[in-house]
């Protein structure tokens, strides 16, 4: 140990780069993913993105969104640099609505997120939801088709049993895996065998059960009664179904991947 007299002198050799001021970039002011990474490896990233949490940037959302705090996230560890003009900037395959929670694909390589985009475009990877709808339903499981019409200056849709003029086709594939009684509702895993605006949402109101908490199409007496202010709706299970060559993201077929809770599945709300 050396002990400081008075009179002695004292030298400190810092490096430069102490005094470097360090950049500021955009995705420095997002969030940070926290526990959010369901799965991560070289090419991909399985984010549980949370109710509220936009994916893209808007006119009110441009400082904290999930792609930002990807950039963020693989920029703290090293794996991303945004001077680097030659490198690949990190980007989402999917995106979840901000009042929807669930899992999102990052691409962390120009390969995967073609790859990845391939088979998202061909429903090669197939996504599960979770939603509590108002009553019990008579079919215990069941693959419903119907007609959807959206209203762009409303931002709402139709739904028809028959063609109509300017319609769509939507098929909902929907397995009950509880019931709750008083009042009566039923949680549900569903299956998209197509992905239109709202389908999951409409569809389930369409047959007479509306998801709760959906003020839109749901029945707002109800969620008023129960206290639940947002619509029960969250994409918690992914699986790889490749049926065409997926290159150097072949290792992912077959795999299942699902997020840790959703906030509704076991809310005590729901049983009262």
């Amino acid at each position: 140990e050396t002990f400081l007299s008075e009179g002695d002198e004292l030298t400190l050799y810092i490096k430069d780069e102490f005094f470097e001021e360090r950049k500021s970039y955009e995705f420095m002011k997002a969030g940070k993913l926290a526990d959010s990474v369901i799965f991560e490896d070289d090419n991909i990233l399985l984010i549980d993105k949370k109710v509220g949490v936009i994916c893209h940037q808007d006119s009110r959302y441009d400082t904290d969104t999930l792609n930002l705090r990807v950039l963020r996230y693989l920029y703290d560890k090293g794996e991303y640099d945004p001077d680097d003009k030659s490198s690949f900037t990190p980007a989402l395959c999917n995106r979840i609505d901000r009042n929807t929670g669930g899992i999102v694909i990052a691409a962390k390589t120009a390969e995967a997120l073609r790859v990845i985009n391939q088979k998202i475009r061909d429903r090669e990877i197939e996504k599960y939801y979770l939603c509590a709808v108002k009553g019990h339903i008579a079919e215990k499981h069941d693959i419903i088709k119907g007609w959807l019409i959206k209203d762009e200056d409303k931002n709402t849709v139709s739904i028809f049993d028959e063609p109509v003029e300017n319609s769509k086709e939507i098929i909902t594939e929907y397995t009950v895996v509880d019931e709750i009684f008083s009042p009566a509702m039923s949680l549900c895993e569903v299956l998209l065998h197509t992905g239109r605006t709202h389908q999951i949402r409409a569809h389930m109101a369409h047959i007479g059960h509306p998801l709760i908490g959906d003020e839109k199409y749901g029945d707002r007496r109800l969620n008023a009664k129960i206290g639940i202010k947002r619509q029960t709706l969250y994409s918690y299970k992914l699986r790889f179904v490749f049926k065409t060559p997926a290159g150097e993201l072949e290792y992912l077929n077959g795999k299942e991947f699902e997020v840790r809770s959703v906030w509704f599945a076991d809310n005590k709300k729901l049983h009262i």
